[in-house]
C-alpha cells in the first residue's frame, strides 16, 4: 500500500488540506486534495474513481510528492497556445449597438 510520505517533508495531513484549499491553481488544489485523502486512509485507486483520474495518474502525484516535495505537485503551465485574451472589446459589445449602426440604412432614390 502506497503511503503520502509528509512527515519527510515537515508536513502533517492538516498542511496536504490546507495545501488542497489554498493553492492557486484548480489541478494544484486537485492535487494536494488527493493526497490528503490518500494520508487519511483512501486508496489511489478510490480516489482516482471518485475524482475521475486514471489511477495511475494518481499514484504518479504520489510519488512525485514523496520524492520532490510538494513544488513537484505545483501546477505551472508547460507551454503551448497562450490563454485566450483578446485584445479588441469583445463582440458582445456591438449586440447592444441599434442595429442600422453597424449597416448603413439604405436609401430610397430621390424623386425627379
Amino acid at each position: 500500500m502506497l503511503r503520502v510520505d509528509h512527515d519527510r517533508w515537515g508536513q502533517t495531513q492538516t498542511d496536504l488540506r490546507e495545501m488542497a484549499l489554498n493553492a492557486a491553481h484548480a489541478r494544484s488544489r486537485e492535487r494536494f486534495l488527493a493526497l490528503h485523502e490518500i494520508a487519511e486512509g483512501a486508496c489511489a485507486t478510490q480516489v482516482a474513481m471518485r475524482t475521475g483520474r486514471h489511477p495511475q495518474t494518481v499514484m504518479g502525484w504520489l510519488h512525485a510528492y514523496n520524492e520532490h516535495g510538494p513544488e513537484a505537485l505545483s501546477y505551472q503551465r508547460s507551454g503551448g497556445r497562450p490563454p485566450f485574451a483578446r485584445t479588441s472589446p469583445p463582440r458582445l459589445a456591438n449586440r447592444f449597438e441599434p442595429r442600422n449602426a453597424r449597416r448603413p440604412v439604405r436609401q430610397l432614390p430621390k424623386p425627379r
